[in-house]
């Protein structure tokens, strides 16, 4: 690959030249080192070329964090093709709806995690036209190919078609289609490149002080950016030992921490949340642990205090980003004060241009609040074969984040709402709009209107506020259990209020502005 390092593959070569002997990942009982992951890629990208994937296919994932994730991932990119993650915590319905719109190829899947059979749940959808599946762990059903029969055909392709394939890439290919939540509830596909994925997260990592040595639990799913680019990626970049955890719970981490003197600990405030309220935190070992990052929520001060006084640590960053943005915009430095870090997310990435403006789309005055619009090297050209929805969300190469804010005279962006009507639940996004359109699907619900509740733990929960049909009293209850059969279970309403009628205005639109009012005395 030369001296270039504008395409993922030419990271994973550049860490298997530069650390080839450190250990790379630790997913019991296997601890490869960096040498012996980009020899194991290469090989499952020899064998996704012999199963005729070809340059530019979608080839998805849908499987925990682990080691097998991301060998399969960089062997996508390796094999010339596209990642497309799928949110482990999907149904059927909603990994669907990412396969039709993605026109994927190749799907990776497993069949045990939790006691979930993802391609059972796919089988079980009407209509759905299957793509050739590889099944990396649990029982292989009819139909479908076992990791180990595909990789057996990796000796059908030789070492110079993946070289080819990976030479043939460049920086302004796409790299992967993430699915993100938007306003309208169906998830849209944000398409990202090599070349910004590399420079993002070459910057990022540089201002939260990650490098060579590290050793990260990581506990951000690997479908979502903040896994798949401020983890796997930058830990290949930086020569960072990734040890990944496929379910958040606090025993079980901080036992990890402690066994492999984990150093970095990234994760949304309500990781830390839980840790720092758990009964036993005090019998942790939490000596090894230098650096942290959060955001994706408000971050109250207390917490970052407590996470530097209770926990030990030496680096609290904070940061602020989106999918269409390859997962960051701002970020603190680890050197800035924990005032700073509390308060604000930070400065714009070099190359990244911030606007702050009115609902008109007109610049505020020096100071003053608005949405945050932001331009620049990592900013997505738009969604895939979604035409209507790049064009709402870009203006002249200006993305419109949503977010509501203003920039100190520091330079330094403070956040202040959100415009949109997502929910951060533990920093997931859901549209409300969505988990409505679920609720709506009973003969029993009349009108839904779904909000953000306020919660300690998770920063925010949805609540609905349901209108029955006439002569119907649907249980709560049952209300909820019907939605967590249908959609991922962060999504599920925390909180579900039966209620005569909605708040309108005049137009007869919903005033959720009054619900969100009335949701906060749920906290």
């Amino acid at each position: 690959m030369g001296a270039r390092l504008d395409t993922i593959p030419a990271v994973l070569h550049r860490a298997a030249d530069r650390y080839g002997e450190l250990e790379a990942v630790v997913d019991p009982p296997e601890r490869p080192t960096f040498a012996q992951v980009e020899e194991e890629v290469l090989r499952r990208a020899r064998a996704l070329v012999a199963a005729g994937v070809a340059a530019g296919d979608r080839v998805a994932i849908w499987a925990p964090n682990g080691l097998e994730w991301i060998r399969w991932s960089f062997a996508v990119y390796s094999a010339g093709a596209v990642l497309v993650p799928i949110n482990t915590r999907f149904k059927g319905e909603e990994a669907a709806h990412i396969l039709r719109t993605a026109r994927v190829r190749l799907l990776v899947a497993v069949t045990d995690f939790l006691d979930t059979d993802y391609v059972a749940m796919l089988r079980a959808v009407p209509g759905l036209e299957l793509p050739e599946t590889v099944v990396v762990s649990g029982p292989v059903p009819e139909g479908a190919v076992g990791a180990g029969e595909l990789l057996a055909r990796s000796a059908e392709v030789g070492a110079d078609e993946v070289a080819a394939r990976e030479g043939s890439l460049g920086p302004e290919r796409p790299s992967d289609i993430v699915f993100t939540s938007g306003t309208t509830g169906r998830p849209k596909g944000v398409v990202l490149t090599h070349g910004a994925s590399i420079e993002t997260y070459l910057q990022w990592s540089s201002r939260v002080g990650l490098r060579q040595g590290d050793r990260e639990l990581l506990v951000y799913p690997f479908f979502h950016t903040a896994g798949l680019k401020s983890g796997v990626l930058a830990a290949f970049l930086r020569g960072v030992t990734l040890v990944p955890h496929a379910v958040f719970d606090v025993v079980p981490v901080m036992e990890r921490v402690a066994a492999e003197r984990i150093t970095f600990l990234p994760g949304p405030p309500s990781v830390f949340q839980s840790i720092l309220s758990h009964p036993e935190l005090d019998r942790f070992d939490v000596s090894s642990l230098r650096l942290s990052v959060t955001g994706a929520a408000t971050v109250p001060v207390e917490l970052i205090e407590r996470m530097r006084r209770d926990l030990g640590l030496e680096s609290v960053v904070t940061a602020y980003g989106l999918t269409e943005t390859h997962g960051t915009v701002t970020a603190c430095l680890g050197t800035d004060a924990a005032e700073t870090i509390a308060t604000t997310v930070g400065r714009p990435l070099d190359g990244l241009e911030l606007r702050v403006v009115d609902d008109e789309g007109r610049d505020v005055a020096e100071g003053g609040t608005g949405e945050v619009w932001v331009r620049g090297f990592n900013v997505t050209e738009g969604y895939f074969s979604d035409p209507e929805a790049t064009a709402e969300a870009l203006t002249d190469g200006w993305l419109h984040t949503g977010d509501v804010g203003f920039v100190g005279p520091d330079g330094y962006l403070r956040l202040v709402d959100r415009k949109k009507d997502l929910v951060i639940v533990g920093g997931f996004n859901v549209a409300p709009a969505e988990v409505e359109r679920v609720l709506l699907q009973r003969e029993d619900v009349a009108q839904v209107a779904v909000v953000a509740a306020p919660d300690e733990r998770l920063g925010e929960v949805c609540a609905a506020f349901v209108v029955a049909r006439p002569g119907s009293v649907p249980d709560p209850d049952e209300l909820r259990d019907w939605c967590a059969e249908r959609v991922a279970n962060y999504k599920v309403p925390r909180h579900v209020v039966l209620v005569g009628s909605l708040p309108v205005n005049a137009s007869g639109k919903v005033q959720k502005v009054l619900l969100r009012e009335e949701a906060r005395r749920f906290a």
